[in-house]
């Protein structure tokens, strides 16, 4: 199932996507309206849109998003350090979050924003302690995510809260698939449609139920809750004016222009 956020004519609603297509000129795909929230076996309005009539927000307004780092041994390397033989993890504020072709705004305070092309889970239910081999059953499924960063105040600080949380700084989307298997998928990003980051999760130096477990032993997980499970190498700034698209296999593409803060 894609499970999706919407703004339609009625005001915002999740949805079930269905029927082929993004939503662009031509596509067949409808967006049903599911009733309170999409966790556990939804239930529908029976109210539905086409999806091009209505515009696709953040899949999941997360309570946290909690960001790892350095989970590629090339990215690693490309950032000057050895891979870490644990997970390393951060967090993103909420706030950071928005959806597809929301703009990426570039504070003035930083001279290089970079995208960082990313698989992202999304947590089903709350959850504390979660072994490995029990990861599936919490994870609700999969959307895709850019984990935009402001480099320079990154090297500045030594912690990455900063360069990590702004406004903006968390695109997600298009949807979320609650059906696929992780293990081996592709994620290419673009920039202006020139193509910087490709790699494949089986790369990942800790997969996903290892993910769900090192962050669950730390912290309770909620319904909603973000694991961004890393970014390959390829990292770079992008300006204003310019676009980058995030596309996973199975998943599809996340694009969002960039522009300065007015």
């Amino acid at each position: 199932m894609r499970l999706g956020r919407v703004a339609s004519p009625d005001g915002v609603a999740f949805v079930s996507i269905e029927g082929e297509g993004g939503g662009g000129a031509g596509g067949s795909a409808v967006a049903k309206e599911i009733a309170e929230h999409p966790f556990g076996t939804p239930t529908f309005t029976g109210r539905t849109w086409p999806l091009a009539d209505v515009r696709l927000l953040a899949p999941i307004l997360a309570s946290k998003v909690i960001c790892v780092g350095k989970n590629y041994a090339a990215h690693a390397a490309e950032m000057g350090g050895p891979a870490p033989e644990t997970p390393v993890i951060f967090m993103k504020p909420s706030t950071a979050i928005v959806g597809p072709n929301a703009p990426i705004i570039l504070p003035p305070s930083s001279s290089q924003v970079d995208y960082e092309g990313e698989l992202a889970v999304v947590i089903g239910r709350p959850c504390k302690d979660v072994p490995a081999a029990r990861a599936k059953d919490v994870i609700l499924g999969y959307t895709v995510a850019n984990d935009v960063t402001a480099r320079d105040q990154q090297r500045q600080d030594g912690q990455w809260t900063r360069a990590k949380g702004y406004d903006t700084f968390c695109p997600l989307g298009p949807w979320i698939e609650t059906d696929l298997d992780p293990a081996d998928l592709e994620i290419v990003t673009e920039l202006d449609g020139e193509v910087r980051q490709r790699s494949r999760t089986s790369l990942l130096l800790h997969d996903i139920p290892a993910l769900v477990e090192w962050v669950s032993a730390v912290m309770t997980l909620l319904p909603g809750d973000v694991i961004l499970t890393g970014t390959p190498e390829g990292v770079g700034p992008m300006v204003h004016g310019q676009q980058v698209s995030v596309t996973v296999s199975g998943l599809g593409t996340l694009t969002n222009p960039v522009a300065a803060k007015r």
